[in-house]
């Protein structure tokens, strides 16, 4: 069930988790995915996703958690570049010139997820928006090796707490983090090893761990 407790925190190294068990690694993507959304619904917030290479198990990862409904929105699943453009409205010069695996495209697509789902007065602008793409393998996509993801994390603006300064320290590794009037978007820079599976998984760790990790810092900062 949703808790309130703080979120699990643990070492990063772990996203890697090539050694470690199937079950281990489920029951830590659980743990950080019950964190999470025990401190969004502490806060009033909701999340939604848009996924590529991670094809829905990022909505997966939410969805297992009795409760999840009271703040997961839904995830898009815009494997197909055109689709980026055409439902996320992710700016299609940039995919020609780039392609799909770009901190900007991940950076867009977080933002446009909470945009998509903030549909009706009760959400009051409070949607994170999750984002990710990258090369499953596995081989390479082009000149972009497999195993290279970007993800994205847009965070709504907390007014539970006026004082509190939009700007912020990005976390450790982030290439980019943009500020608007509303909210603020992370997006990390991933280096992932293992087959086509577990760089799908870990990335999908790796947004709930980067994810706790923002909650718990703009926490502190309260």
């Amino acid at each position: 069930m949703i808790g309130t407790n703080a979120p699990h925190r643990a070492d990063k190294d772990g996203c890697a988790g090539e050694d470690g068990r199937a079950d281990d690694r489920q029951q830590i993507r659980d743990g950080l995915a019950e964190s999470v959304l025990g401190i969004c619904l502490d806060r009033h917030w909701f999340i939604a996703a848009s996924e590529s290479l991670t094809g829905g198990l990022l909505a997966d990862a939410f969805v297992r958690i009795p409760g999840a409904s009271r703040v997961f929105l839904g995830s898009a699943v815009t494997y197909d570049i055109n689709a980026k453009a055409a439902i996320l409205g992710v700016d299609a010069a940039l995919l020609r010139r780039e392609g799909a695996v770009h901190p900007q495209v991940a950076c867009q697509m977080a933002e446009a997820t909470a945009r998509l789902y903030d549909t009706h007065d009760d959400l009051r602008h409070r949607v994170v928006g999750l984002s990710t793409t990258g090369v499953a393998g596995p081989g390479p996509d082009g000149d972009k090796p497999a195993g290279l993801v970007y993800v994205g994390i847009s965070l709504p603006e907390d007014r539970s707490s006026e004082d509190r300064s939009s700007e912020g320290d990005p976390i450790e590794g982030d290439p980019t983090e943009e500020h608007d009037a509303a909210r603020t978007t992370h997006v990390s820079e991933l280096h992932l090893r293992g087959d086509r599976e577990t760089v799908r998984r870990n990335t999908v760790e790796a947004v709930l761990r980067e994810l706790s990790e923002l909650l718990v810092r703009s926490d502190s900062r309260a």
